[in-house]
């Protein structure tokens, strides 16, 4: 019977923890870097060249240098084989990362704002008053990364929820040479709704911190606890009982 009350308390454990694992810890430890506003130069002159992916070319027109310190609270993964991206036969963007920085980053009041990415956008909301004061609309941004580098692209696709990264490379705007199919990019941190998503030529990314949540060790542990806890069920003899 102890193998099987473990295997359940293991498995609701493990639930729960899949459930929260990308909860933000109000005091989770934030890097300095995360108080900077985003860094952007304008690009005197025309920096335009061609990439290649999945072989397609795609023509980039860079419009300002740009480097981005944050915090990233909601992300969404694109394949060029499906969807929408697939309609455009574009596989350049691989990626959305919703960020946040300055003192909407340092906001104890931040995990109570639920975040969440539609196929192109960064979502926000939250029934708290004073969340919803702390939080600044002009200190979240939602960035479409595209790049061509390989090694680039493995790197972004491992960001996950509360690590705090360094994107650097170029505001841009992107063509696809073959449809003509084109994407631009905002400028500003301050406007909003179509339109006001950054896209970023990525040159260099880091992960600076990941986020160690305490819901992912318990998931973790739990899984590794299930898993030994039925191992052990099945191989442990069983008496069987007779009237």
């Amino acid at each position: 019977m102890k193998w099987k009350s473990l295997i359940l308390l293991s498995f609701f454990t493990l639930a729960a923890g899949f459930w929260k694992k990308n909860d933000i810890s109000s005091n989770i430890q934030l890097l300095p870097d995360i108080s900077y506003e985003p860094v952007q130069k304008r690009i005197r002159s025309n920096k335009e060249f061609t990439v290649n992916v999945n072989k397609v070319d795609y023509k980039i027109k860079p419009l300002y240098e740009y480097e981005l310190v944050g915090m990233v609270v909601s992300y969404k993964l694109h394949d060029g084989n499906t969807r929408l991206h697939k309609r455009w036969n574009d596989h350049l963007n691989l990626a959305d990362y919703c960020v946040v920085w300055g003192d909407t980053a340092a906001a104890s009041t931040l995990p109570k704002v639920k975040f969440w990415n539609g196929q192109f956008t960064c979502n926000f909301s939250t029934r708290d008053q004073e969340a919803w004061s702390n939080f600044n609309a002009s200190q979240i941004s939602n960035n479409h990364l595209i790049t061509d580098e390989k090694f680039i692209r493995n790197n972004i696709s491992k960001i996950k929820i509360g690590d705090q990264i360094r994107i650097k490379g170029y505001l841009a705007e992107y063509e696809n040479v073959n449809t003509g199919g084109s994407r631009g990019t905002s400028i500003t941190r301050d406007d909003e709704g179509d339109g006001a998503c950054e896209t970023i030529f990525v040159e260099e990314f880091q992960i600076l911190k990941t986020y160690i949540s305490v819901w992912r060790i318990i998931m973790y542990v739990s899984l590794f606890i299930l898993l030994l806890s039925l191992v052990k069920y099945f191989i442990t003899p069983h008496r069987s009982s007779e009237l």
